[in-house]
């Protein structure tokens, strides 16, 4: 349709009248009274309070938090001691990198190109994530990621909802509704974990006053959307005192007992529970190496954290973090199944320990060429000889763990070929004789 020249010339602002042809609004009512269905009535209104413009304004900070928080917990998964706090680290490190691709690929039908949505920065948000990031203990470390930026990333998510076009921008709602089926139930997870520390003797006090801590400094950007009442930034800030390095030494909880001597578990217990190579020595070994995959979940989370913003896909890395993860739940019911205390069976450290100080790109070729490559070799004939021994339990676990170790070595030669890009152009424009340190806090 060709709009006339002259159509900003002498503009009327009033209201543009309703014209009607005699006889077409009466046949329609007769037209509608002979239908016979009465079919649910869509009650949404049209309108909403954002632009387009101002609609991915948002979703781009919502993007950038989601983003900072997935390499924030990935940053602290050796350090955190408790097993169980470990492991939902490992769920939620993936939760929040897939809250990202699916607000990316919002913005990208917003008409934002993929590049300039990746080189998002804002300083506040990066400054408010790395003091999150110094917290003193994994109870105030969850405080931060989950009771003040979590919580206030819901609202905003659900505010968003409510005044955005109900009609127009359905997209951004159903998008922001699939982020709130991961995020309110792992909100709902944080706030018992957080009632279990105070209970178990963390200073409950000590956390509150880090909460308004944080809190303030949110307020102080604007809170997530950057468009709330600003506060004054609290004084005076951790990381002005000491920036953040993430911890290179895993941590256990006092129910495990350890070793990093050794990556046989023979020689760990001090003798053979069955003979070498027997089926029952093999089934106990694919077990407790399962469970013992939670330096896995240090490994990949680390990763994630030390080629921060070097590469736009960190998906792949956050999926295995959390496939990790749930082979962690595996072992630790399936030692159950099979018999035993897991905290009775000592847990090998001897990955995580070499890894933790590594460079990324070294480490995550020890683990995908070595590890996931190697029990590909076997875990065949374990499966078969499970299957003969009528041992369902053993025959159920494996097979879907070949399944994802079958994947991970798919999607491990990707990530090492862009790690090792990485790294090569970053020894390419480093100065004369420096070294990068993967464990420094610049996030820009």
């Amino acid at each position: 349709m060709k709009l006339p020249d002259n159509l900003d010339q002498n503009v009327s602002k009033s209201v543009i009248p309703t014209r009607r042809v005699a006889g077409q609004l009466e046949a329609a009512l007769e037209r509608k009274a002979r239908y016979p269905f009465r079919f649910p009535r869509d009650s949404r209104p049209l309108g909403g309070q954002f632009t387009v413009q101002e609609n991915s304004r948002r979703l781009l900070r919502y993007f950038y938090f989601e983003r900072r928080l997935m390499q924030a917990l990935g940053a602290w998964t050796l350090t955190i001691p408790e097993f169980e706090v470990k492991l939902e680290t490992g769920r939620h490190i993936f939760w929040h990198a897939d809250a990202a691709r699916f607000l990316r690929e919002r913005l990208t039908e917003q008409e934002m190109r993929p590049k300039a949505i990746d080189a998002f920065r804002d300083a506040g948000i990066d400054r408010l994530i790395e003091e999150i990031l110094s917290a003193n203990s994994a109870a105030e470390f969850l405080v931060g990621i989950h009771q003040v930026a979590g919580r206030a990333l819901t609202t905003a998510y659900r505010h968003h909802c409510d005044l955005t076009d109900q009609v127009t921008d359905t997209p951004t709602i159903r998008c922001l509704r699939r982020i709130l089926s991961d995020q309110e139930p792992m909100l709902a997870w944080a706030d018992a974990a957080i009632a279990a520390y105070i209970e178990g003797g963390v200073d409950e006090a000590g956390l509150s006053q880090w909460r308004w801590h944080l809190d303030r400094l949110l307020r102080s950007i604007g809170g997530v959307s950057g468009a709330d009442p600003r506060g004054e930034a609290p004084t005076p800030l951790r990381i002005d005192a000491k920036p953040f390095e993430r911890g290179t030494v895993p941590n256990r909880d006092v129910r495990f007992d350890t070793f990093k001597n050794t990556c046989d578990y023979d020689a760990a217990d001090g003798g053979e529970r069955f003979p070498a190579d027997s089926y029952e020595s093999l089934r106990l070994r694919f077990i407790r190496t399962q469970r013992d995959e939670v330096d896995a979940i240090e490994a990949f989370g680390t990763f994630i954290w030390d080629i921060r913003f070097r590469t736009s896909t960190p998906s792949d890395l956050a999926r295995i973090t959390w496939d990790e993860a749930r082979h962690t739940e595996i072992g630790h019911r399936a030692m159950l199944i099979a018999g035993y205390d897991p905290f009775e069976l000592r847990n090998r450290l001897t990955g995580s320990t070499c890894r933790g100080p590594m460079d990324p790109a070294f480490a995550m070729a020890e683990i995908n060429l070595f590890g996931e490559v190697g029990v590909l070799k076997t875990i065949n004939q374990l499966i078969d000889a499970a299957a003969d021994r009528n041992d369902e339990v053993l025959r159920h676990v494996a097979d879907y763990i070949r399944s994802d170790e079958r994947t991970h070595v798919r999607k491990g030669g990707r990530i090492i070929g862009v790690m090792t890009t990485l790294e090569a152009k970053a020894s390419s424009s480093a100065p004369a004789g420096s070294s990068p340190n993967a464990s420094s806090v610049s996030a820009r």
